[in-house]
């Protein structure tokens, strides 16, 4: 109780106009987090302001609105930057999400590697994190290779030591687990692939609402993330890199924007971070990236991981009195994520029956097959809180899943 009023977790709903609403006449227990978190007015303000008052592209206009746009774009980047604490401005690319960050970044490496270097990636990554650099193995004959799991979700470091050789030139990782909610030793396996001579690209989308990464201390190569899991917008998201390796990839996409000069018979591009933002972007999201970062920081990184710790030990110890149910993913780092299943009951027709009361929680694989494969399970059904997340909420959760396990049994 002492977090939440130093929370306000009160005011904080308030921010926050669809917690308002119902569902099927309940009212509305959004505990979907980890698949897009909820966002607050002042995010939605900044949107409806930009298209009110100085919708323009970018970067290639002299009239008033282009250039206030362009201010705010490019503002919108140095708040990201300072947020995760990168070294220069344009090493933070705006992209589509933290799925065009990872592929944009296969693309790159597809000139680098070559037949019979290896790559590196965790059993515990989500699809978007597994199906890129199956591909880039497919374009260039690098050898893909698993770091494998145990079954508390932890990965296994000593035979992620035992992969490292001097042929692995990549290493993909999550930060934190969407499946599980397992946060990884990123800082031991970054130093461990740097060791080595290889690079490594480590999956922010959920670890970034949770707690705050520094890019500097963690020496990573490339951080990705998505807005849309920070209270911001969908369909943006950041790809930092170094300033080393960014300038040595090759572009990701030709068109305009991410060009120096362009004739029939030579094309010569533009440096960082313009390289890599072809086309026109999405000017209001990457400005509202920026608001939401703002927001996030204003409640504070600490009190918010304080406080959805508090949420997750509250709900796991709740969940554990139910008979038959058994939580996935046990590890003793971890964010507030819990995928459980009750007896033999399917996950879906408890996640529908929990709909109909009101709660949105996710049931399935989670785009993490390979994790639903070790357990031998078809899926999960997976609550995540965010800090606007409340124990009342828990408990009203716990009462109607009781109620649709009997149901169903």
């Amino acid at each position: 109780m002492e977090l939440e009023l130093m929370l306000d977790v009160k005011k904080i709903r308030k921010d926050f106009p669809i917690l308002n609403r119902t569902v099927n006449g309940k009212p509305l227990i959004y505990f979907d987090n980890a698949a897009t978190s909820q966002t607050p007015k002042q995010v939605i303000d900044v949107i409806v302001d930009y298209y009110s008052n100085y919708n323009a592209n970018i970067h290639r206009g002299v009239h008033t609105l282009s250039q206030e746009a362009t201010d705010a774009y490019e503002q919108a980047r140095i708040k990201i930057q300072k947020h995760f604490n990168a070294k220069h401005p344009y090493e933070i690319i705006y992209t589509a999400g933290t799925t065009d960050s990872i592929n944009l970044v296969a693309s790159g490496f597809s000139s680098l590697l070559k037949k019979g270097d290896e790559i590196l990636v965790s059993a515990l990554e989500h699809h978007s994190n597994i199906v890129p650099w199956q591909m880039l193995s497919e374009r260039t004959g690098a050898i893909l290779k698993v770091i494998p799991m145990n079954e508390d979700g932890d990965l296994i470091l000593s035979e992620f030591d035992d992969l490292l050789n001097n042929k692995t030139k990549l290493v993909f990782v999550n930060h934190i687990s969407n499946a599980l909610g397992t946060i990884n030793p990123i800082e031991y396996m970054i130093e461990k692939a740097h060791a080595i001579g290889a690079a490594v690209l480590v999956d922010g989308a959920q670890s970034c609402p949770h707690l705050k990464p520094d890019v500097q201390a963690l020496d990573v190569d490339f951080y990705v993330c998505s807005a849309h899991k920070i209270c911001g917008p969908t369909g943006v998201g950041m790809l930092y890199g170094k300033e080393e390796w960014l300038n040595k990839l090759p572009p990701y996409q030709g068109g305009g924007e991410m060009i120096a000069e362009v004739t029939f018979e030579k094309t010569t591009y533009a440096g960082l971070p313009h390289k890599y933002e072809a086309g026109t972007p999405n000017v209001s999201g990457g400005i509202a990236f920026g608001a939401a970062l703002d927001y996030m920081n204003s409640i504070g990184f600490d009190a918010i991981a304080k406080y959805e710790h508090e949420l997750l030990e509250y709900a796991t110890e709740q969940l554990k009195q139910i008979e038959g149910l058994k939580i996935y993913g046990t590890a003793k780092e971890k964010t507030s994520v819990i995928s459980f299943n009750v007896s033999s009951i399917h996950p879906y027709d408890i996640g529908t029956i929990l709909d109909k009361m009101g709660i949105a929680v996710r049931t399935g694989h989670h785009c993490a097959q390979p994790i639903m494969d070790f357990y031998k399970i078809p899926g999960t059904i997976r609550a995540s809180f965010m800090f606007y997340n409340t124990k009342e909420e828990i408990d009203t959760f716990i009462t109607a899943l009781k109620k649709a396990v009997m149901m169903l049994s």
